[in-house]
């Protein structure tokens, strides 16, 4: 299935650049581009697009504020941020604002193509660069101290075997919210998987800690 992708910057030659070589893959179509923000917003509802490829710095909206007013009116549609910015806060807003993914603009273009696609079916993406950024971020060592408190509840409920659909319930929050979550906390602890969560947190003696 061809992969329908917005591009949204505000530097022309981002924009044709990135037009240039997406179009070169036989499974990515470009529907549009957007010079800023607000055309963002405005083009991904004229063309809905199963991909928006969104810069962070821009006029009118900012990245973040357009991530947030699609995902608000068009949850379906995957944002993956596409920036020269690297700082935690910026990569922790973003993802707050429901961005699927975040990425630097000196990736090759291959794994931009590879990365467009993958995030349709659903996981939330991060670049090598901004994973350590967030595992160093408040030099936790892979300590449960760099977690916040809802993220130390959603791992708990991780280790007790909870799926993300059930996690959502209970905690009333959208599935998506508790999959970013997840990725955040793994990108925190340095783990890869689900398995690893649950063993480190059993392993910390979180559950017992709780359970008293």
């Amino acid at each position: 299935m061809t992969v329908k992708v917005l591009i949204a910057d505000d530097h022309s030659v981002v924009r044709q650049g990135l037009q240039t070589f997406l179009s070169l893959d036989p499974d990515i179509e470009v529907v549009g581009t957007a010079i800023n923000g607000l055309d963002a917003v405005h083009k991904a509802k004229e063309l809905q697009p199963d991909v928006v490829l969104l810069d962070l710095l821009m006029p009118e909206m900012d990245g973040i504020e357009a991530t947030a007013e699609i995902k608000r009116n068009f949850p379906k549609i995957r944002i993956l941020v596409l920036t020269s910015v690297l700082e935690g806060n910026s990569i922790s807003q973003a993802i707050k604002a429901g961005a699927n993914g975040y990425l630097l603009k000196n990736m090759q273009s291959d794994e931009l193509c590879h990365t467009i696609k993958a995030v349709t079916n659903g996981p939330v993406l991060l670049s090598q660069d901004a994973v350590q950024l967030l595992v160093n971020k408040n030099n936790s060592g892979g300590s449960t101290d760099a977690l916040t408190e809802r993220e130390t509840e959603v791992l708990r409920m991780v280790a007790e075997g909870k799926a993300n659909k059930e996690i959502a319930l209970r905690l009333q929050l959208s599935e998506g919210t508790i999959k970013t979550h997840v990725s955040i906390i793994l990108a925190k602890l340095g783990l890869q998987s689900r398995t690893q969560a649950a063993l480190y947190a059993a392993n910390s003696g979180l559950l017992t800690t709780v359970r008293n």
